[in-house]
């Protein structure tokens, strides 16, 4: 009986080595949890596709919007751990533990790391016909006005809706916040001049900002950027060191074998140099992840490290999702 089980375990292992040198076999599947078209999904097909290549087998991007991004990443962490599901999550990863006191799944535990994707700069937008045309000035509007400000957002958790929470907390006053169901409609009433106001990732807002649907104040990075070259950093504009990116990881559910974890760490170091993924990151306001930080102890560094950053922020403000 002993020599049975013996015999057993060692067919699995081997037969774990095997899948783990074969891997990958069938088409690979990475959960993006917000809408297609926003500025994560944009990241995810264009990572997706420069990773088929490299790997051999068709990288698969399916969108699991919902609350804030949690049920897409529920999903991925109850998945099995073989590699074929992926999860490609921003900042969000990072702040859903204060936010959701409620969470299904363990940010920290349920997870296996497999890199920093890339940061994306924030800028702050206004609608077209706003009579303003700096950031302080700006800035003294909405302290002036305060809740009369309407400030957009894509929903609570979203790239915008932290980026608001830091803004109002820098300028210590709060404005009307007026939630989306994604960042498309939000951009799109700020174009109509339905609402007033917004910051989001420039992966998103580089293309209106260039033929004049929004106006730019300024971006929220300590340089200027090469496809904004003419809209000026928070501190140029009178925001003192506001600074905030965000940023995007790969995941795979926790136990994940360690190869599997490798080959797609070295698969996505490999599509972050690929020359039109560079080229299109460009275009988007962005840069792909350097190699150092395309791995799996970089990314698990700056989740710890953001989830201490982001706590009280959220608490002070007292804005929870359930």
């Amino acid at each position: 009986m002993k020599k049975t089980t013996i015999l057993a375990a060692a067919l699995a292992a081997f037969a774990g080595m095997a899948s783990a040198q074969d891997y990958p076999t069938q088409p690979i599947n990475i959960v993006v949890p917000f809408a297609a078209g926003g500025p994560t999904d944009t990241v995810t097909r264009l990572v997706a596709q420069a990773m088929s290549r490299d790997l051999g087998q068709q990288v698969v991007v399916e969108n699991v919007g919902g609350a804030g991004g949690t049920l897409g990443a529920a999903r991925v962490a109850q998945a099995q751990a073989d590699g074929y599901t992926l999860l490609l999550h921003h900042i969000g990863m990072s702040t859903a533990p204060t936010l959701y006191r409620q969470l299904p799944f363990d940010v920290l535990n349920d997870f296996s790391y497999i890199g920093l994707v890339t940061e994306v700069p924030m800028v702050f937008v206004g609608r077209p016909d706003l009579e303003l045309n700096t950031l302080e000035e700006v800035i003294d509007w909405v302290r002036e006005e305060g809740e009369n400000v309407m400030y957009a957002n894509a929903g609570i958790g979203a790239a915008s809706h932290l980026c608001g929470l830091l803004f109002m907390n820098a300028v210590d006053q709060q404005m009307t916040t007026i939630p989306y169901q994604g960042t498309a409609p939000a951009v799109t009433d700020l174009m109509g001049g339905q609402v007033d106001f917004l910051c989001d990732q420039t992966t998103n807002t580089t293309n209106q900002i260039r033929d004049g649907s929004i106006k730019p104040f300024a971006v929220t990075v300590p340089e200027r950027l090469d496809s904004l070259p003419d809209v000026p950093t928070t501190a140029e504009a009178g925001l003192g060191d506001f600074e905030i990116t965000i940023w995007h990881g790969l995941y795979a559910p926790a136990g994940t074998p360690d190869d599997v974890v490798a080959k797609l760490s070295a698969a996505l170091q490999t599509a972050l140099q690929d020359e039109t993924v560079i080229e299109r990151f460009a275009d988007l306001g962005t840069a792909p992840s350097p190699q150092d930080d395309a791995t799996p102890e970089a990314l698990r560094a700056k989740l710890e490290a953001e989830i201490e950053l982001w706590r009280p922020l959220i608490e002070d403000a007292g804005v929870y999702a359930n």
